[in-house]
Formats: structure tokens, sequence, C-alpha cells
């Protein structure tokens, strides 16, 4: 099992010959937050297909989307086919919805839907929403929980054992915001799915333009310290800290 990851949510699983793609962000601007690490390079949309855990614009991306091989399948929360297709009737119809507790195969690899406790809402007044999911994804006797964005919840534990968490351990602000792990809550939900290794992602990408020079200390301690908190959090299991752009092999 190899894993990229390419900054915030977006992370290449390479498991078993297939590369799976997590919540695809590319860009280097998203509305009022600007990209402080280098680049996605433009091969990371070469997979086989794409895992969107929620209708968050950071996490459902469609330009980003747009980008991805046009035979990748798209698995995206049940009841978000609506919102892609109202805005790209052609990006709707290769969309492929999962609820929690159901299963799709994809070239070997199985991938399982599972619950996240997280707003499901693409914006908080909006008529969109479908549940946010995690995802188990198994394939030739190894496992990997791609966490998505959630909160700790009680459903937790029923999720493992699986081989290796993708876990998220901050945001993209000076504030975190509920149903989200800080990196040490995010180190209480490994153990919890019974996971030997883990990686932090969904820090140290996005930040709002111009707060980074305000506020020095702040974006440090958001942006740049999460992987370091989460690694000093690890007991029971291996924290693998990349930078973005970076490769482990398990």
């Amino acid at each position: 099992m190899k894993i990229t990851w390419w900054g915030h949510a977006t992370a290449t699983v390479e498991l078993n010959g297939v590369r799976v793609l997590t919540d695809p962000l590319l860009a280097d601007r998203l509305g009022h937050l600007r990209r402080q690490v280098p680049s996605v390079p433009a091969d990371a949309a070469a997979i086989d297909v794409a895992i969107v855990s929620h209708l968050h614009a950071d996490h459902l991306h469609l330009p980003s989307l747009r980008q991805l091989r046009e035979a990748a399948p798209i698995l995206v929360p049940r009841g978000a086919r609506e919102f892609v297709s109202a805005h790209d009737p052609a990006l709707g119809a290769r969309v492929e919805e999962l609820a929690p507790g159901e299963t799709v195969s994809v070239a070997g690899i199985e991938i399982a839907a599972t619950r996240a406790h997280h707003d499901g809402r693409r914006w908080p007044t909006s008529r969109h929403r479908a549940p946010a999911l995690g995802f188990v994804l198994r394939a030739a006797g190894e496992s990997i929980w791609f966490a998505g964005d959630t909160g700790l919840f009680g459903g937790l534990d029923a999720i493992g054992p699986v081989d290796v968490a993708l876990v998220p351990v901050g945001g993209w602000g000076p504030t975190l915001g509920p149903h989200h792990l800080d990196p040490e809550q995010a180190a209480q939900a490994v153990r919890r799915v019974g996971a030997a290794h883990a990686v932090p992602v969904h820090y140290g990408t996005y930040w709002p333009m111009g707060l980074r020079r305000a506020a020095p200390q702040l974006f440090r301690a958001r942006c740049r310290e999460p992987g370091r908190r989460f690694a000093a959090a690890a007991d029971g299991f291996a924290a693998h800290v990349v930078a973005p752009g970076g490769s482990v092999q398990l």
C-alpha cells in the first residue's frame, strides 16, 4: 500500500495496483483560501476511482472532478448526485451514490461507505444535503480507512479493525469548528478503529489570504503544527507524517 498526500483531504491510495483519489481538491485557490504548499501535479488526476466524503466545497470540488479521467467512477454520498447534476449534468452521469453500510467493488477493490459525524449540507442554508461519509478500502488482505471529515462518535469502533487510517487532524482557518478532529482527537479515532498505522491529513494546505502575515503565530499553530501534535499523541500505532506531495509505503 502506498499513500501520497497532495494536501488537505486529497491523497492517492495505491492498493493492489489500483489508484484511489480521496476528496479531490486540485486547485491553488478556493474562495478566500490560498494554497500554502506546492501545486498538485497534473498526473495526480490519472486515477482509477475517486471517493468524495461530503458536499462541502473543499471536499466536493467540481472543477477538480472535471480534471479526472473520464473512465474513473466517482463515488459520492447518497443524495449528492442531485447537486452535481444541477451544476454539471455530464459529471452527474459519472457519479455513483453510496449510503453508510453499502459496498461496491471497483477494479478488485472493495469500497465500503461508513458513517461520519459531520454536517452534510453544501452550505449552512443550502437545500442540497447528503450524509457525510468515510470509506474503508480493502484488497489483497489490506485495509485503509479514509475518515473524510468527522468528529468523534459512538459508531467509530464498529468501523475497524483496519490496517491504516487516513485521518483529518486540522482545518483551513483560525478555528476548527464543530464535528472535526483536532490532533489529539484524531489519535483517539485511530485507536478506536484499531489501525496499526496512520497518516494525518486535512491541515497545512489552505489558509485565508492575508491572515498568514497578519497572524503568523496563529498560522504556525493552526496550519503548520497539527501534524507534529498528532505524531506526539500517537500511542499504540505508528504515525507517518509526510509533507504535501510526499509518500509513505506500508
